[in-house]
């Protein structure tokens, strides 16, 4: 899967890891859903910490379609909500 993090670039990252982002993904939602703003900054500071650590950064060069968009880690809760579909940020 390509995953994009808006304003860093892309990283190609193996289906295995989705389960446990998918964890992480969780967490966040139920944050902004109680307005825990520190919560939200923390979670989605990891969340993007593990796609980093786990994904296979491509060129800067490569176009490839993203599968998945994530914030940058100074999004805004409300810039975040605008990105969310009823599963989260990561599907599944």
């Amino acid at each position: 899967m390509i995953v994009r993090i808006m304003g860093e670039g892309q990283v190609r990252l193996a289906d295995s890891h989705l389960a446990d982002l998918d964890k992480l993904d969780d967490e966040l939602l139920a944050e902004m859903e109680h307005g825990d703003g520190p919560g939200f900054r923390r979670t989605l500071a990891a969340l993007l910490s593990r796609v980093r650590e786990v994904g296979e950064p491509l060129p800067d060069n490569s176009l490839e379609p993203s599968e998945l968009i994530l914030p940058a880690a100074d999004a805004t809760l409300e810039e975040v909500r605008d990105l969310l579909s009823d599963d989260g940020l990561i599907p599944g």
